[in-house]
């Protein structure tokens, strides 16, 4: 039995969008293969819920979740996140109909609904299949982010068998007729009046059976093996991001066409910098000096060191902004800004030198005999008329 998304990501029924992306990102970061290398107590638990906040972010996923459970995301798909890690495609809405009219679900034939609805469907009855897509998430740095980079990426997928070249048969048997629905690949059963027509529990509706199985597959076609892909990563991308590689997903099926990797972004949370869109926010702080002095210091972006000019009498929470010193747009064109918001700093302690010329400097502005601002003592005064 699968588990509860939302027990999964600790969140009630009723979460917010807001709340539940919190609640996934805590989760992720605590159980990130990353962060838990060699732990696959740790991978799994990451799959899961990642599979669960796919489903959950999405409000027509997560509207069919709540009213079927996870059985509306039967038959793989993009409804079926946790299917082999992939499943990109669509599921089939039928399923549920079928289940409840005791059709065959997973492998293809429908009982009683495709007896009425002309059998079959188009759909695949044994034979050649298509590999399910595959799903692998991968954390960049804000940097890398920004600028585009390559990664290779490990992970383990069902291959071609190569012994019997995916075929399912050991080398120099061959496959013959299915004696149980007769090379049909569905067999009839009478119920009373009515007649249902499924797959073949003996060929699965391929019309054939293997003679003599693969002994390195055991007649399955495919074995788990380990694959690495180098993935360009573009410059631009954001958290959410999809990149695709064809064909390095699951192996097909008897010889089926291979399904897709998909490549799930993350980008890690920066130390200095936030990211709204593809602007950057950065707070600096500053000696109240050159706040009231005016001058120029060096700021920190994503590219290297930047100059900022601050003008005399500056305050804090001032906000400056950087042309083109942000994220470069995903599909083309210019680089978001980088907005400094300067804090001015405010010396706690003082010499005794720095104090008398504090002093000085008060009595000179008149600080000691009218410490408040005259125009916020004039706001002030209506509230005690």
């Amino acid at each position: 039995m699968a588990n509860d998304y939302y027990e999964l990501l600790g969140v009630s029924r009723d979460v917010s969008e807001s709340d539940l992306k919190k609640a996934y990102r805590k989760k992720a970061v605590k159980y990130h293969p990353d962060k838990n290398p060699d732990d696959a107590a740790a991978e799994a638990k990451f799959k899961e819920i990642s599979e669960a906040y796919d489903v959950l972010k999405d409000a027509d996923k997560r509207a069919a979740y709540d009213r079927y459970g996870h059985a509306a995301f039967k038959q793989g798909g993009m409804g079926n996140p946790g299917a082999g890690r992939g499943g990109m495609g669509g599921h089939d809405p039928f399923d549920i109909f079928r289940e409840a009219f005791g059709g065959g679900g997973g492998g293809g034939a429908g009982g009683i609904f495709e007896e009425f609805f002309g059998g079959g469907g188009g759909q695949s009855h044994g034979g050649a299949q298509h590999g399910s897509d595959l799903r692998y998430d991968l954390e960049i740095t804000l940097e890398e982010a920004a600028k585009g980079t390559e990664k290779e990426i490990k992970y383990r997928r069902p291959v071609s068998c190569k012994k019997c070249n995916g075929s399912g048969a050991e080398p120099g048997s061959s496959k013959v007729t299915c004696p149980t629905c007769g090379g049909a690949g569905q067999v009839t059963s009478n119920r009373g009046f009515i007649s249902y027509r499924q797959v073949c529990p003996s060929c699965q509706g391929a019309g054939q059976t293997i003679e003599k199985p693969c002994t390195s597959c055991r007649g399955e076609g495919r074995v788990m093996d380990s694959s690495t892909v180098k993935v360009r990563i573009p410059a631009g991308v954001h958290t959410g991001s999809k990149l695709r590689s064809a064909g390095k997903g699951e192996a097909g099926h008897m010889g089926g066409q291979a399904g897709d990797l998909y490549i799930i972004i993350h980008v890690k949370e920066h130390e200095l910098f936030e990211r709204h869109d593809n602007d950057l926010f950065c707070e600096v702080p500053i000696k109240f000096t050159l706040a009231a002095l005016g001058g120029s210091i060096s700021v920190p972006t994503l590219f290297g060191k930047g100059s900022l000019k601050i003008p005399a009498g500056t305050q804090t929470g001032t906000t400056f902004r950087l042309r083109e010193q942000g994220i470069p747009a995903l599909r083309g064109g210019r680089k978001g800004d980088l907005l400094i918001r300067v804090q001015v700093e405010v010396p706690t302690k003082l010499t005794s030198e720095q104090t008398a010329k504090l002093e000085e400097y008060a009595e000179a502005c008149g600080d000691p005999a009218n410490p408040v601002s005259e125009s916020f003592v004039e706001k002030a005064k209506k509230f005690f008329r």
